[in-house]
């Protein structure tokens, strides 16, 4: 898939092992956002369009549960390889839907790959235990069966990397699974269902459909979908955990973010501007584990923030095809308007703007650049509420204490990062700080796939996490044996 047959393409539905155009349902433009111009056009589902979808599914479902262990992965084993081999042609339609550089798209369809790598081990991922002589003569095992049909719900910001932190896993432990991707961002995952086609996925067991509020309510609320995934917003994450979970379903919502990066007066500052920078401005601050409130504590603040803003100031930001572009624009025009008016609110509530990237509104695209904040306050808007742009808070402290109490004060528990060469500050700061991630001298503290994506707080709603043991849990019901032979 290139560029030029991107072009006026109108997306299909993949439901029962066929790609197939809706009847009736309407059409939204995909567009590029460092050029305005219309990618593509994808279709959203009805409630209708839900229902026959999940009801092929159930049907695939029943077959493939059957299905042994070791062969249902020999289907995960091709699909590595077929992503293997598109892995740059995915990497270019993430860019041109998505915005975000080429090479943090390359490193997304990598993290992507690493899931699928990881779900192949599902044979021995999903024993069970078992002890003999419980009591006498009798023995005691445990197993671990698939639920059914699961469904995923995904975000703009991950097009390639979300949706595999759902399916490959899903699919591994023997359930059918319908996604639903964000409709701002279709075309990698298509390419994606496209890929999963050819390695010989069973009719069902894999769907795609597009849509909005109606084929997501109409997901949460159908008697045969038993697990539903989730990364988005908090109030969406919200919402889909008390619709879902008042249905009967196993839930896993995961939320927005304030993420804390706390630095101490002996931190290296040179490495720790550089992953601040890729941390706050890294895929235009659009990511959940961004860093959006940089914390100085004592001496660090000035040495720190000379550093940043020259680093800042000479950061590349353009079309993200482009090898060298260091950030791109924002998704859509409605959030590059949005982040704005967080700027605006920001100098109103008194902030100082050390670096203000309005003026690059402007260009066509939807740009906007790099923007920090000094002399910020807890209780201003842009200290507490999620941005998801290229907007840095900085709130200086006195001491590590006041730090932990300030990212401790979020109503958000997903990630923090403390930089610092004292081994005492680091592990004092992650024994106390309430994040479900926590880097040490790391910017991002993204887990890899065989560890789970742990959030805490309004960032996760539900008892399993994504990816790694706790989503092989997420995806299957445990049974308990009770043997005894006369």
């Amino acid at each position: 898939m290139n560029a030029s047959q991107v072009a006026t393409r109108e997306l299909s539905f993949y439901t029962g092992g066929t790609w197939e155009a809706p009847a009736g349902a309407p059409f939204h433009d995909v567009v590029n956002p460092a050029t305005g111009a219309v990618l593509a056009r994808v279709p959203y589902a009805s409630a209708a369009h839900v229902d026959a979808t999940v009801r092929n599914a159930h049907a695939a479902f029943l077959s493939w549960r059957e299905t042994p262990v070791v062969d249902r992965v020999q289907v995960l084993y091709r699909f590595k390889t077929l992503l293997e081999a598109h892995a740059e042609e995915l990497a270019q339609t993430l860019t041109s839907e998505n915005g975000k550089t080429i090479d943090d798209a390359r490193a997304e369809v990598r993290r992507g790959i690493q899931m699928v790598e990881v779900a192949c081990g599902m044979p021995s991922l999903m024993m069970g235990d078992s002890l003999n002589d419980v009591a006498r003569d009798i023995d005691c095992h445990t197993i671990r069966q698939p639920i059914g049909v699961c469904a995923g719900v995904t975000p703009f910001n991950f097009p390639a990397m979300v949706p595999m932190w759902m399916y490959p896993f899903a699919v591994a432990c023997g359930n059918a699974f319908v996604l639903k991707p964000s409709e701002k961002v279709p075309l990698t995952p298509t390419l994606a269902a496209e890929l999963l086609d050819r390695a010989g996925v069973p009719a069902g067991v894999f769907s795609l459909i597009h849509g909005g509020k109606e084929a997501v309510d109409a997901l949460l609320r159908h008697p045969l979908v038993r697990a539903i995934s989730f990364v988005g917003s908090t109030p969406v994450a919200r919402y889909i955990y008390k619709t879902a979970a008042a249905e009967g379903k196993r839930v896993q919502a995961l939320g927005g973010a304030k993420n804390h990066l706390v630095v101490m007066p002996d931190a290296d500052l040179r490495k720790t501007v550089e992953a601040i920078i890729g941390s706050a401005f890294g895929a235009a601050g659009e990511r959940c584990l961004a860093g959006s409130v940089l914390v100085p504590v004592g001496d660090a603040a000035g040495p720190l923030l000379d550093l940043l803003l020259e680093r800042t100031r000479g950061l590349r930001v353009g079309d993200g095809a482009s090898e060298g572009t260091e950030m791109g624009p924002l998704v859509t025009r409605e959030h590059r308007d949005r982040v704005a008016a967080y700027i605006d609110a920001g100098i109103d509530e008194g902030a100082v703007p050390l670096c203000d990237g309005r003026p690059l509104n402007t260009h066509e695209g939807f740009f906007l650049g790099p923007t920090i904040f000094d002399r910020v306050t807890p209780e201003m808007r842009i200290a507490r509420e999620e941005i998801f742009g290229p907007v840095l808070s900085v709130i200086r402290v006195r001491t590590l204490e006041e730090a932990i109490d300030l990212v401790n004060g979020s109503e958000f528990g997903n990630a923090s990062s403390i930089f610092t060469s004292s081994g005492k500050a680091a592990r004092t700061y992650a024994a106390k700080v309430e994040a479900g991630m926590v880097g040490i001298n790391v910017g991002v503290a993204a887990p890899m796939a065989f560890f789970p994506f742990a959030g805490w707080k309004g960032s996760f709603f539900g008892d399993l996490h994504a990816h790694g043991k706790d989503a092989v849990s997420f995806y299957t019901e445990q049974k308990v044996l009770m043997s005894r032979w006369f």
